[in-house]
């Protein structure tokens, strides 16, 4: 929000709410109950709003008892019980339930049904013809005991790594589960990445064993990745054993093992107790700027983390279908996996969104009749322009919850979502690898508003401050966290004294999380994203969030993407251009410049109105879909591209060239005068 626009009403009418029968059947409602009677949580009085907003401050209150409700609810099963909850609430380095051991992966396949419940699925398998292939729990937690066994065979004892060059298939996820189950630190790209982009995450962390597909289907056609394992197995010295997985057919190279040998159901799953703050996996920042950051999550605050987002939150449970669009080089990936913990069939979509129309998602989600469907904001918002209508086209009665993340889920994305999927829950969330889950999201007893999340997560203490460190409410301000959360990264690989994870999230507010984003948390409780906060647009003093500008510019059916970049010149000038990618038959003509000016005019102020509008071929994203903001700002001030992005974390590098070209012509900076 800024001095040139209104400010919003106090409450907006919502766009959904839920009836007081679901929200009597909650599970975060039979938590709510619980937690009051036994662990000191305000009593509901009716009003579910009032009552989700007292939940939420006795949750960051008091962690102890709110975390301590939690383990217990969700049946966490301590294998040596905790001597506390927090031995340190410092952060970083807050200590969570010292003395406890459990293990991750004997929660997610704890819940093999019986009797007439034996055949649901634990996994389901989907690829670009469409087809579900059904993994039951007994198969996958046989398989996973079988890899297990086999990585203990080879000498995979528990902080030994095990990467994955996987797509989302039923493979990755036994391999996950069998390494947690040793007590291994699993961790994986998907194939797309090339050598140079896995070599650069995963020689980091010095992986025993790589299990690594032959190849993928994609867009109809398969893409053949045996060059590639080999590269890695040339520059990965450390590996002990390769593990063929054939999804195109291929036999093992010579010296690697078959997917088959060492998964062949066996004997019962053994799985190693570990401490509460054991590794479980590492995840990997975008590394467009650099090495990718190495993140690791521990067993227990993943565990506890995820059964609070997805149990109570995301109101999964068994019965439930949760199909999330994603690929294993995402956290999405492994959030995914996570609800198995709930005991929910996951799907597994292997395959392009858009083949083989751009509906392919929403007949995934219509196919294998997923109780909660999950995508990305810029996916809704192409389905908006290719005039998808899910809804009455397909059969979608047993989606309950349509959820994005990604980027923020504009207005126009929610109303879309409400006319053409609904009525439906629409849960925009927000989090990040960083932590493996949403800070803020679903609440499934609360309204949706248009253009907001919905609320700050239980046990997340969330607030937006301003540049002085005080709390803001209706203003834009930084998203930060006061309080620790169990998923908080234990550290970064390779970062023993903890510098660059300290200079990463607590150099600007010591001893608070600062995530890096623009947020406005509502009168109401709700939170709306901006966008990062390390790329803000800033006018006159005024600062604004780039993702305002493609809400109002990508409601144009010409405009197909767009990115806005903010430059300070060297005498104290600002440019601040706005390039978009025209949709196919468009033309950036005067009259075409003049709209998307008016329309920035109308929709949000004067000061939100571009210098230039270029055209430009595309618009470079990280591997995950994030448009690039922060790197393509640098090349325009003139920063050499091998210092300003790295090239292997972009998913169409040759867009680069463009904007480094341009920022040679304009000279916005000099290379000589940029110090990193």
């Amino acid at each position: 929000m800024t001095a040139d626009q209104p400010a919003p009403p106090a409450a907006p009418e919502p766009l959904w709410r839920p009836t007081p029968e679901a929200v009597e059947a909650a599970r975060l409602t039979r938590f709510h109950d619980r937690a009051a009677a036994l662990y000191g949580a305000p009593a509901r009085a009716g009003d579910p709003a009032a009552d989700y907003a007292a939940l939420h401050r006795w949750s960051v209150t008091d962690l102890d008892a709110f975390w301590t409700a939690v383990a217990a609810f969700s049946g966490v099963r301590f294998s040596t019980p905790p001597r506390a909850v927090l031995g340190s609430r410092a952060m970083p380095g807050a200590e969570w339930f010292p003395g406890a051991t459990l293990n991750y992966a004997e929660h997610a396949l704890r819940h093999a049904p019986e009797g007439e419940r034996a055949g649901r699925p634990a996994l389901l398998r989907v690829d670009e013809r469409n087809e579900p292939e059904p993994v039951g729990w007994a198969e996958l937690r046989g398989r996973a005991g079988a890899l297990a066994a086999a990585l203990r065979g080879l000498g995979v004892r528990p902080g030994d790594r095990v990467a994955g060059y996987l797509p989302n298939v039923p493979e990755a996820v036994v391999a996950l589960l069998a390494s947690a189950a040793v007590g291994a630190v699993w961790t994986s790209c998907a194939p797309d990445f090339g050598t140079r982009g896995v070599l650069d995450r995963f020689q980091q962390v010095e992986p025993a064993v790589l299990i690594a597909a032959d190849g993928y289907r994609y867009g109809g056609r398969e893409h053949d990745r045996t060059a590639t394992v080999a590269g890695l197995r040339e520059g990965l010295p450390t590996l002990r054993a390769v593990v063929h997985v054939p999804l195109l057919g291929t036999p093992p190279p010579a010296g690697a093992l078959s997917w088959r040998e060492v998964t062949e159901p066996g004997a019962e799953p053994e799985f190693e107790p570990v401490p509460f703050g054991h590794p479980l996996w590492v995840l990997y920042s975008s590394g467009t700027t650099g090495r990718p950051k190495a993140i690791v999550q521990s067993h227990g605050g993943i565990l506890l983390e995820h059964l609070k987002q997805l149990g109570l939150h995301c109101d999964l449970g068994p019965g439930d279908r949760f199909y999330w669009y994603t690929s294993t080089g995402w956290m999405m990936w492994n959030f995914l996996v996570s609800g198995l913990l709930t005991g929910s069939t996951v799907v597994l979509h292997d395959g392009s969104p858009g083949h083989p129309g751009p509906d392919a998602q929403w007949r995934v989600a219509a196919r294998t009749r997923a109780t909660l469907y999950g995508t990305s904001a810029a996916y809704v918002m192409a389905c908006a322009k290719a005039g998808v209508h899910p809804a009455r086209d397909l059969d979608l009665s047993a989606t309950r919850c349509v959820a994005t993340t990604g980027s923020p889920l504009p207005p126009d994305g929610f109303r879309w979502l409400s006319r053409e999927a609904g009525p439906v829950w629409i849960a925009s969330v927000s989090g990040g690898t960083d932590v493996c889950s949403c800070f803020a999201g679903a609440v499934p007893t609360l309204p949706v508003r248009t253009g907001e999340i919905q609320a700050p997560g239980l046990g997340t203490a969330l607030e937006a401050w301003s540049p002085e460190g005080r709390p803001l409410t209706g203003g834009v301000g930084e998203l930060v966290v006061t309080e620790p959360m169990p998923s908080m990264p234990t550290g970064f690989w390779n970062d023993p004294d903890g510098e660059r994870y300290r200079e990463s999230y607590f150099a600007t507010f010591p001893g608070v999380w600062r995530h890096g984003d623009w947020i406005t948390v509502t009168v109401h409780g709700g939170v709306v994203v901006h966008g990062r906060s390390d790329s803000t647009l800033n006018r006159q003093g005024v600062r604004m969030g780039s993702a305002d500008i493609y809400e109002a510019v990508e409601r144009l059916p010409e405009i197909a993407e767009s990115l806005v970049i903010g430059a300070e010149r060297p005498d104290g000038g600002y440019w601040m251009p706005l390039f978009v990618r025209l949709a196919p038959g468009a033309v950036l003509d005067d009259a075409l410049r003049e709209r998307v000016r008016r329309t920035i005019r109308a929709e949000l102020s004067p000061r939100h109105l571009p210098d230039e509008i270029i055209e430009v071929p595309g618009v470079p994203h990280t591997l995950t879909g994030k448009r690039l903001e922060v790197p393509v700002k640098r090349l325009l001030q003139g920063v050499p591209l091998e210092r300003a992005v790295n090239p292997g974390s972009v998913d169409d590098p040759g867009l680069l060239a463009f904007f480094e070209r341009l920022g040679r012509e304009r000279g916005v900076v000099s290379g000589s005068d940029y110090s990193p």
